[in-house]
């Protein structure tokens, strides 16, 4: 038996994954806990689950849980990076690496597996010279995407260093969003490409897809007569939202002799806005504020989306082809392996009307290719063995095997 510590932002993207894997190392005899936000870990892992707090900067919650969001939803690019380390990942390493600290002196664990996003696991594990593995929810970050922007690459490793020598070795130098030892990757390459970062540390798992709580819906009203489109924002972009699925549904409705939608529209703007909306009797449009998505999936036949990777990962998993608005952070690199797979039609967020939107949804709908490269990607994710593979691959670094593919 050996012990695993999970270090995790508070991000429901991000702790989904991680909970596959840790329910598999569990089911293999291991003990688990978590070092994260006690209330989002536990509505996620179950309420059983061991976790030691890590309380994040500041107390504000989204709809999900979450951090609530302050940045500008106008904030695009360059800015945008700059917002995201210098504003979120950089204080949530230091508001945490107390915390993971003492739950490494409480737990004992034999590896740490800190998420990409959560970089105090990392510091603080390479600091007390435990093995760790990284968790890489996002496939984006495997692309180097500040190679073209030098000036822009050499900010971050500065603040990356300064942020190692408040909480960290200052000694050390490796990038702590790759662990020297594992990088386990919630991808394939059919989806992300060839690998520019992390080397030959990287595994590719594929999604880790576990049951989650379920959330009601009205399954009464699908229409097996119509082709079903999921749209959806995520958990993290209902303050950029409203005018893109204002134009989504109108986009759907115009199509609804033949298209039904399903919209996740947290904050209600469907209902509450102006024009037709979406209530409680539509059969054209069922917007509704959380959805149950993995089982939506099965049944749909398209998916509107950001571009954030697990609901990517999610659509193609089960071979549907999406159309993609990436908004901001990892969505654009995200939106481009899916163009670039030919599993989807990228389109962009902030110019996209009705008529864009739905003629990007009739390409998905009716060409077959989008459909067939999804079914690929499905294939390959399939594959590559999820949550019980990256356990194999944690079990290997604790017992200090080398890792094989």
């Amino acid at each position: 038996m050996s012990r695993f510590l999970f270090v995790v932002p508070p991000l429901v993207g991000h702790i989904n994954p991680a909970v596959g894997v840790a329910a598999a190392l569990v089911s293999r005899g291991h003990r688990v806990a978590w070092a994260g936000e006690p209330a989002l870990v536990r509505r996620l892992a179950g309420p059983d689950a061991v976790v030691h707090p890590c309380p994040p900067p500041g107390a504000g919650r989204g709809p999900e849980g979450e951090p609530a969001a302050a940045r500008p939803a106008e904030i695009r690019g360059p800015e945008a990076l700059r917002f995201l380390w210098e504003r979120f990942l950089v204080p949530l390493a230091e508001a945490m690496a107390p915390g993971v600290r003492q739950a490494v002196d409480a737990f004992r664990p034999d590896v740490v597996v800190a998420d990409q996003q959560a970089l105090a696991g990392a510091l603080v594990a390479e600091d007390l010279r435990l093995p760790w593995a990284t968790s890489a929810t996002t496939s984006a970050e495997f692309t180097d995407v500040l190679a073209a922007m030098p000036r822009v690459a050499a900010w971050n490793e500065a603040l990356l260093r300064d942020l190692r020598a408040r909480i960290g070795d200052p000694a050390g130098s490796g990038d702590p969003r790759f662990s020297p030892h594992l990088v386990l990757a919630f991808s394939t390459p059919e989806l992300a490409g060839p690998v520019v970062r992390g080397g030959d540390r990287v595994r590719w798992v594929g999604p880790s897809l576990t049951a989650r709580p379920s959330a009601p819906f009205p399954w009464e009203r699908l229409d097996p007569g119509r082709s079903l489109v999921l749209v959806t924002l995520g958990t993290a972009n209902t303050d950029a939202g409203a005018r893109f699925l204002d134009r989504a549904a109108q986009a759907l409705r115009a199509r609804a002799d033949r298209v039904q939608a399903v919209v996740v529209d947290p904050e209600g703007t469907l209902a509450g806005g102006p024009g037709p909306g979406a209530g409680p009797a539509d059969r054209d449009v069922i917007a509704l504020p959380v959805v149950p998505q993995l089982e939506l999936l099965a049944r749909a036949d398209a998916v509107v989306c950001h571009a954030g990777h697990n609901t990517v990962c999610e659509a193609l998993w089960h071979g549907v082809p999406l159309v993609v608005a990436p908004i901001r952070d990892d969505q654009p690199v995200v939106a481009g392996q899916v163009a670039d797979a030919g599993a989807g039609v990228r389109i962009r967020f902030a110019r996209a009307g009705a008529e864009t939107i739905g003629a990007a949804v009739d390409t998905v709908l009716r060409d077959p290719r989008p459909r067939a490269a999804a079914r690929t990607v499905s294939r390959a994710f399939r594959g590559a063995g999820g949550a019980p593979a990256a356990a194999r691959h944690l079990e290997r670094l604790a017992d200090g095997r080398k890792d094989e593919t």
